[in-house]
C-alpha cells in the first residue's frame, strides 16, 4: 500500500464574516472532489466554521484587516485540518466549552467543534504571536487517494 498525504487547500482569507461563505464553498469542494460523503462534509464544514467564527471575534475582537490562513491535509484515512492566524496568541487554557445547562443564544462553537472532530489541539506557532488550531477527524473516503495535485 502506498503512502497518501496530499494538500487539498492552503488558502488566506481576511477575519471578515463574509469571507466564510466562500470558504465554506471551498471546503465542501475540496471534500467532495476527494470523495467524502455529503453528511461528514456538512459536520467538516460546521466544525470548521465554528473555529472560523472564533477566530474573527476573539483571536481579531472583530479587526477585519486580520488574517487567517486554512490548510487541509489529506493524510491516508485521515483529514487533517490547521487554522493559522496572526492575532496575539492566546491564553489556550481559557477555551473550553461553555455548560450545556447555561442556556442562551451562542457560545456553543467549542463544544461543536470537540463533538465533531476526533482530536482538537493547539500547536506551538514557533513565535509570541499567531495561534494554530489542529483538528483531525478519521475518514473513510468513497474512493481511493490520488496524490496528483488539482
Amino acid at each position: 500500500m502506498t503512502e497518501c498525504v496530499k494538500q487539498l487547500v492552503d488558502q488566506e482569507f481576511f477575519a471578515k464574516p463574509d469571507q466564510l461563505k466562500g470558504l465554506r464553498a471551498v471546503l465542501r469542494e475540496r471534500l467532495a472532489a476527494e470523495g467524502c460523503r455529503r453528511t461528514l462534509i456538512d459536520q467538516l464544514v460546521v466544525a470548521v466554521n465554528e473555529a472560523c467564527m472564533n477566530i474573527i471575534q476573539h483571536a481579531y475582537a472583530g479587526d477585519e484587516k486580520g488574517k487567517f490562513r486554512l490548510e487541509l491535509i489529506r493524510d491516508e484515512d485521515e483529514l487533517i485540518v490547521r487554522l493559522i492566524d496572526f492575532a496575539p496568541a492566546i491564553d489556550k487554557s481559557t477555551v473550553k466549552p461553555r455548560n450545556l445547562d447555561d442556556v442562551r443564544p451562542g457560545g456553543l462553537g467549542v463544544h461543536f467543534i470537540q463533538t465533531l472532530m476526533d482530536d482538537v489541539e493547539f500547536l506551538d506557532s514557533g513565535s509570541s504571536t499567531g495561534n494554530v488550531l489542529q483538528m483531525k477527524k478519521r475518514i473513510e473516503w468513497d474512493h481511493r487517494c490520488n496524490t496528483k495535485q488539482p
